[in-house]
C-alpha cells in the first residue's frame, strides 16, 4: 500500500514544481516588461539608430539561447535533429506574422491618438484566447472568461491613465478608419494567432522554446536587414555607421530586452499565450510604480483603480481553471 501511495502522490509534486517555475518566469517577465521603458530611456541616447539596437538585441537572444541550450546539454541533440522544414513550420510562420504585425502597428500608430491605439491594442488578449481554443482546443471556464473581461477593463483604465494629449495626425475619418483602426485590429488578430502558433509548436510539436527563440530571431533579423535597403534607418547606418551614438550603457537595455525575449518563450511554452497577456497588463502597473520611485511621477487614479482589477483577474484565472469533463477526456 505504501509504494502505491507514494506513486500516486508524485504527479502533484511535479505539477507543483512546474507551477512554481511558471510563476517565477511570469514574475521575471513582468519586472522586465515594466522596467524596460525606464532602462531604455536612461541608457539609450535619442540619436541611436533603432534598427541597430533591434538587430543587436536579436543577436543577444541567439547567444543567450545557445548558452542555455549548452548548459542543458541538449544543444548537440537539437542540432542533429534540426530540419529546415521543421524550423519553417514551427518558427517561420510566427516570425513572418510578427513582422507583418509590427509593420501594421507602425502604420496605425501614426494615424491614431495614443489612447485609442493603446485600448484597441489590448484586444489581442481576446484573440489569443480565441486562437488557443481553435488551434489547441484550450477552453476557458466561465470564471476565466470573467477574469479576461476584468483584465480588459484594467487595460482600458491603464490606457486612459497613460494616454497623452497627442492627437491624431489627420482629421480624415476614412484615413483614421482604414490606416488607423483597421491596421491595429488586424495586428491584434495576428498577435493572437502568432502567440497560439508558438504555443502549439512548443506544446504539441515539442519544439524547444530556446530553439524557437533562435529561429525566430534569425528570421526576424533577415527581414529587418532586407528592409534597410530602402528604409531611413538603413540610410543612417550607411552614413554614420552601425554603432552611431552607442555607449557602454546602451548594451544594458539590449541585454535586458533579449532576456525578456527568452522569458516570453518560456512563459508561452509552459503557461500559454493568454498568461502572457496578464503579464503585459501587470507590467504597466510596474512601470507606473517605478516611474513614481525613480522620477517622482505619481500613479494616476486610473492606475490605482486598475491595480485591484489586475490582482483579482489573475487570482480568479488561476484559481478556476477549466475542468475537463469525462466525455471530453
Amino acid at each position: 500500500m505504501a509504494p502505491a501511495a507514494t506513486k500516486g502522490t508524485s504527479p502533484p509534486v511535479s505539477s507543483q514544481k512546474m507551477s512554481s517555475r511558471v510563476l517565477l518566469y511570469s514574475i521575471l517577465l513582468t519586472l522586465q516588461y515594466g522596467a524596460q521603458p525606464l532602462i531604455s530611456k536612461r541608457c539609450t541616447r535619442r540619436e541611436v539608430i533603432v534598427t541597430t539596437s533591434v538587430l543587436t538585441c536579436e543577436l543577444a537572444k541567439v547567444i543567450c539561447a545557445l548558452i542555455l541550450l549548452a548548459k542543458e546539454g541538449t544543444l548537440g541533440k537539437l542540432f542533429n535533429n534540426w530540419t529546415l522544414i521543421g524550423s519553417l513550420t514551427a518558427s517561420g510562420l510566427p516570425a513572418a506574422i510578427y513582422a507583418l504585425q509590427n509593420s501594421l502597428l507602425q502604420i496605425s500608430y501614426k494615424n491614431l491618438d495614443s489612447l485609442t491605439f493603446s485600448m484597441l491594442n489590448q484586444t489581442k488578449i481576446f484573440f489569443t484566447a480565441f486562437f488557443t481554443y481553435i488551434i489547441l482546443r484550450q477552453k476557458q471556464s466561465i470564471q476565466q472568461i470573467g477574469a479576461l473581461f476584468l483584465l480588459i477593463m484594467a487595460a482600458v483604465l491603464l490606457s486612459i491613465g497613460e494616454g497623452s494629449s497627442k492627437g491624431s495626425s489627420t482629421d480624415n475619418p476614412d484615413q483614421i478608419l482604414f490606416y488607423g483602426i483597421v491596421p491595429v485590429l488586424v495586428a491584434s488578430v495576428l498577435s493572437g494567432l502568432a502567440s497560439s502558433l508558438c504555443q502549439w509548436a512548443s506544446q504539441v510539436k515539442k519544439h524547444s522554446s530556446y530553439l524557437m527563440t533562435i529561429e525566430m530571431s534569425i528570421v526576424g533579423s533577415l527581414c529587418l536587414l532586407a528592409s534597410t535597403s530602402k528604409s531611413p534607418d538603413g540610410e543612417a547606418i550607411r552614413k554614420h555607421g552601425f554603432f552611431y551614438e552607442w555607449t557602454p550603457l546602451t548594451l544594458i537595455p539590449v541585454i535586458t530586452n533579449a532576456l525578456g525575449g527568452i522569458l516570453v518563450g518560456l512563459v508561452t511554452t509552459h503557461a500559454g499565450g493568454v498568461r502572457k497577456g496578464f503579464v503585459i497588463v501587470s507590467a504597466l502597473l510596474v512601470t507606473a510604480f517605478l516611474q513614481f520611485i525613480f522620477e517622482g511621477k505619481p500613479p494616476s487614479p486610473y492606475c490605482l483603480i486598475a491595480f485591484p482589477l489586475v490582482v483579482t483577474s489573475i487570482s480568479v484565472y488561476q484559481k478556476y481553471p477549466y475542468k475537463v469533463k469525462k466525455k471530453e477526456a
